[in-house]
């Protein structure tokens, strides 16, 4: 049952002073539009496409060098693709973040694991680094549409090499230096890039991880390339032959004034990749009018984020969240960055961040939050938090206790955010409103513009019921194509298989009665027993509500004549063992709060849970494997968190 009693309520002060308040309060002046409530608000946005995404331009007043003809003009009845946007508009994404350049606050405040010590880029910097840039990249011929690619780690130069990019109206993609090579080669080959931006190495849980060699192969393996750009990191005196420094690049005479170039609406800003688990990588191509309009949407209505606030996700620059991050300059915030683990040199490094930069909206990954929690860890003993006003969570379902325990041991009055996207669109479908409550377990609400609905095993929406999420209208920020997808076959198959022009998007939910939404995991790893489906969230909820258990994993497993076996797997905390007495306990807990078909046939105990670079738990390959399909064709190690943990689940013989 949803709980009753809300975690956290803003402030009516906190309400009123919202950008989402100021949003409904302009469309009444400006449009004579009156909404009582969100879920009025919410209604409009995805029943008049037009109307609303209109409004988002203009209530942020859109930069566009050319006029839009069409607010929206929508593809194929079959799917979403090849929905037109703003047709004739012309704009620039990182044009649209330097109009809030000023002398008065910093562009980017920054730390890394070598170098704790908080470390500021003013805007006047970042303005010179990314016009030098720019120069130089026109310089080697790098024009519209041409790929620029990095394996750089988070830190400033990222974001001054991507600004540069997208100001000459080339293309950007990005893979962190923790991926293998070949996961890299992967991904960059198929969009043929011009330029490489590569580091040395980066530095993690207080190791040096040298990557010369891996650049070296990197280069050899794209043969479009016409100039390597060295950024050492490492060893400041590093050099890669015949690539140029990132010193000398800056160091490029440049015009007075840095110039953009527009492109339009729906012209390619960035290519993204899935993860790879089920084979190569999709290149998920995203538009720049697209992100730019969904960023100022979220960033500002469901984020609240106000200008000269600082802004933080921890991420890699191999996640989309470091691109959404970047897009905190958008709405005028200052971008704090992290590079480094979240453990190093213990789980306080962060908030001790969060303290010393004077975080206002901290973000991180559920995993990072549930680590804490099983750690013991209660910042709000060691970190003032003063600046604190949001904490974000996304990359996997935040558990009830994961809420609990924000609450009680972060800020009892901070805003928590739980935000459900990813990759596809590069932003959320689901996620925060400052003018509504915090529930347990609960996302607060279906953001504006995203119609979600639940669908059930007929393909009907439902309320208050698990079933498939789906998307029934396009958003300016879905795919414009995926790389080398002749027809967009792959690009259909991925979300418009199922149903008829709606896209499913592969998670499993409820939408409760005050239209929030609990996720339960990814619906290809959902439970089935006896065609009862069943969140592997819930399971997990449970399991690691119990002292010996540090982590989990469960699959469900089709077995010949219709049997269906569901084993657990366990990581277990240091000094315990998996005796009868805990499985039985673990048994025992599952059924008393949730229900007998939670129940697992076995529970095994297994050295670690296998994790994606966003912390998503490998289920679907795990299922895979113990349904015979070997481990080397499920995903790609190079692309995980801890690669050699999948190779355990190879030895197991479960429900034969």
């Amino acid at each position: 049952m949803p709980a009753l009693t809300p975690l956290y309520t803003p402030a009516r002060r906190t309400s009123e002073q919202s950008l989402l308040k100021k949003y409904m309060d302009w469309l009444f002046i400006k449009k004579g539009l009156y909404f009582r409530d969100y879920d009025d608000l919410w209604d409009w946005s995805v029943t008049d496409l037009e109307d609303f995404w209109e409004s988002i331009w203009q209530f942020f007043d859109v930069q566009s060098h050319s006029p839009y003809h069409q607010v929206v003009l929508e593809g194929n009845p079959r799917d979403m693709i090849g929905t037109e946007w703003f047709r004739g508009a012309t704009l620039n994404y990182a044009e649209h973040i330097f109009r809030h350049q000023n002398t008065q606050r910093p562009a980017i405040v920054f730390a890394t694991e070598q170098r704790p010590r908080l470390m500021t880029v003013s805007w006047v910097e970042l303005e010179h680094q990314v016009n030098a840039v720019a120069t130089y990249l026109r310089q080697q011929g790098v024009g519209v549409g041409d790929r620029v690619v990095s394996v750089l780690p988070n830190i400033p130069e990222a974001v001054v090499a991507f600004l540069a990019t997208n100001a000459i109206g080339a293309v950007w993609s990005s893979c962190s230096p923790d991926f293998g090579t070949t996961s890299i080669v992967d991904r960059f080959q198929q969009i043929e890039p011009k330029v490489l931006i590569a580091v040395d190495g980066y530095t993690y849980n207080g190791k040096p991880v040298d990557k010369t060699d891996a650049i070296r192969e990197l280069r050899v393996s794209l043969p479009t390339l016409q100039r390597v750009v060295w950024v050492p990191c490492l060893d400041s005196h590093s050099r890669l032959e015949r690539a140029v420094l990132w010193e000398e690049v800056l160091e490029t005479p440049t015009p007075n004034e840095l110039t953009f170039e527009p492109v339009p609406f729906e012209h390619p800003i960035w290519v993204l990749y899935s993860s790879g688990t089920t084979g190569k990588p999709k290149a998920i191509t995203h538009s720049v009018g697209g992100c730019l309009l969904e960023h100022l949407k979220v960033l500002a209505l469901h984020q609240d984020v106000r200008i000269g606030e600082r802004y933080f996700w921890y991420s890699t620059t191999g996640w989309m969240m470091w691109n959404f991050a970047v897009g905190s300059m958008l709405v005028g915030a200052t971008l704090v960055l992290y590079e480094g683990s979240a453990g190093y040199p213990d789980l306080n490094t962060l908030w001790n961040l969060a303290d010393d930069a004077r975080i206002n909206h901290f973000g991180g990954g559920a995993a990072f939050y549930m680590a804490c929690l099983r750690a013991g860890l209660k910042p709000a003993n060691t970190a003032k938090l003063t600046h604190l006003r949001t904490i974000g969570s996304t990359g996997s379902p935040l558990p009830p206790e994961g809420f609990r325990w924000i609450y009680e041991n972060v800020k009892s009055d901070v805003w928590l955010i739980s935000f459900s996207g990813g990759t596809d669109v590069c932003s959320g479908f689901v996620g925060g409103n400052p003018l509504l409550p915090v529930y347990e377990g609960e996302i607060q609400c279906r953001l504006l513009g995203c119609k979600v609905e639940a669908f059930d095993e007929n393909g009907k929406p439902v309320r208050g019921e698990l079933g498939e999420m789906v998307i029934l209208q396009p958003m300016p920020s879905m795919p414009i194509y995926f790389w080398n997808d002749p027809g967009n076959e792959r690009y259909r198959k991925s979300y418009f298989d199922s149903y008829p022009g709606v896209w499913r998007h592969g998670d499993y939910i409820r939408i409760t009665e005050r239209n929030g939404v609990i996720i339960y995991g990814r619906s290809d790893a959902t439970l089935n027993r006896d065609g009862v489906r069943i969140g592997t969230s819930e399971i997990y909820s449970a399991v690691e509500s119990l002292p010996e258990i540090a982590d989990s994993l469960v699959v469900g497993l089709e077995q010949p004549g219709g049997r269906y076996f569901m084993p657990l797997f366990v990581v277990l905390r240091d000094g315990f063992s998996l005796t009868s007495e805990l499985n039985s306990r673990i048994k025992q807990t599952i059924r008393s709060q949730f229900s007998p078909r939670h129940v697992p046939d076995a529970v095994y105990a297994i050295d670690e849970v296998p994790y994606t670079m966003s912390g998503k738990k490998l289920e679907t390959p795990v299922k895979k494997i113990l349904a015979g399909v070997d481990a080397s064709l499920v995903a790609s190690k190079d692309t995980l968190r801890n690669p050699a943990a999948l190779d355990q689940f190879t030895s197991f013989t479960v429900g034969k």
